[in-house]
């Protein structure tokens, strides 16, 4: 079988994406398991790392788009409209390269969304844009780690709207989280879903979303044959989890899971996007842009994203029928 090939995404040129994508490709240990594809200005890894390309050819392919003046030196971690511009557009680039079949996956570097949002497009994150280019509907964030797996019914909108909670988006919720999980663990995982009030509403004390509508979604998906039960109180199925009651949480919102997670574990933690016909990986922290061009930033939860990218390329690779191909025929 042949290596896996890997499109990078640099992100934000004000933030740390290019220096730790060039951090991590320096490990040759895991620059020998794909072909590496980066795609970002010639003017924002130069930045970084003046003749990258003499370090890291051939065994990586650079391609600049050549968006930003090569005249102006990058500015970093400065909020500008035409750096969003070109982080949104090297990810278009490497979602096209994944579509067909160019590339076997893509792994993003942290791109600012109100940078983004300055150059005039509408974007609420990079999960929510690529399932857009790939004209998926139904798309879910997946943090996972060594430790622990958490997946979100909700991500990028607000607090109030998050909680008009659907009993058909958790059971989707919970299918697409077990399918990922069944990928990583070669078994059925077990599923542990928290409630949405303090201590799972306590029988309706603290609000009905949890008996109403999680409880019969959780019945539902049991009825469809996963392993899951719930809803849990939120502030302690995270601890259960590490201590290997669960393999996976599912999340109502945004906050309840990528707290935890964080804490558990930062630097393994990989983002990956779900309910898309391509894999997609990601760190799990931002452009850092306090740190930016200073080169100090930590380059290990690039190398997880990249690695857990290598590992569900390859899994494709040799099951072209794989289940997490479903959406394409959705």
């Amino acid at each position: 079988m042949r290596l896996p090939r890997i499109a990078i995404t640099i992100g934000d040129p004000a933030g740390v994406g290019a220096e730790i994508a060039l951090k991590a490709l320096a490990d040759r240990e895991l620059l020998s398991l794909a072909e590496w594809i980066v795609i970002g200005d010639h003017t924002a890894l130069e930045a970084v790392q003046p003749g990258y390309r003499d370090l890291l050819a051939p065994r990586v392919r650079f391609v600049s788009p050549g968006l930003l003046d090569p005249s102006q030196p990058i500015r970093f971690g400065t909020l500008a409209a035409a750096y969003g511009l070109a982080a949104i557009h090297y990810v278009r680039v490497a979602t096209e390269m994944c579509l067909t079949r160019e590339a076997d996956a893509m792994v993003t570097a942290p791109l600012n969304k109100e940078a983004v949002t300055l150059s005039g497009l509408s974007f609420s994150g990079h999960t929510e844009y690529i399932a857009e280019l790939c004209g998926a509907t139904d798309s879910r964030m997946l943090l996972a780690s060594e430790k622990l797996a958490t997946i979100h019914v909700s991500t990028h909108i607000g607090l109030q709207q998050a909680c008009r909670l659907d009993k058909a988006r958790i059971v989707r919720t919970i299918e697409l989280g077990a399918e990922a999980m069944r990928l990583m663990l070669g078994r059925e995982p077990k599923i542990g879903v928290c409630g949405l009030n303090p201590h799972a509403g306590e029988h309706n004390l603290f609000g009905f979303e949890d008996s109403a509508i999680i409880a019969p979604a959780v019945a539902a998906a049991r009825e469809l044959g996963y392993d899951c039960t719930g809803p849990h109180s939120p502030d302690a199925i995270f601890l259960r989890g590490v201590r290997g009651e669960f393999d996976l949480i599912v999340a109502m919102y945004h906050d309840q899971g990528h707290i935890p997670m964080k804490l558990i574990d930062f630097e393994g933690t990989v983002n990956i996007s779900l309910g898309i016909p391509i894999v997609r990986t990601s760190v799990d922290h931002g452009t850092a842009f306090d740190i930016a061009g200073q080169g100090c930033a930590d380059c290990r939860n690039m190398q997880a994203a990249m690695r857990m990218a290598v590992r569900m390329a390859a899994g494709r690779l040799r099951e072209p029928a794989h289940p997490m191909r479903a959406e394409e025929t959705r």
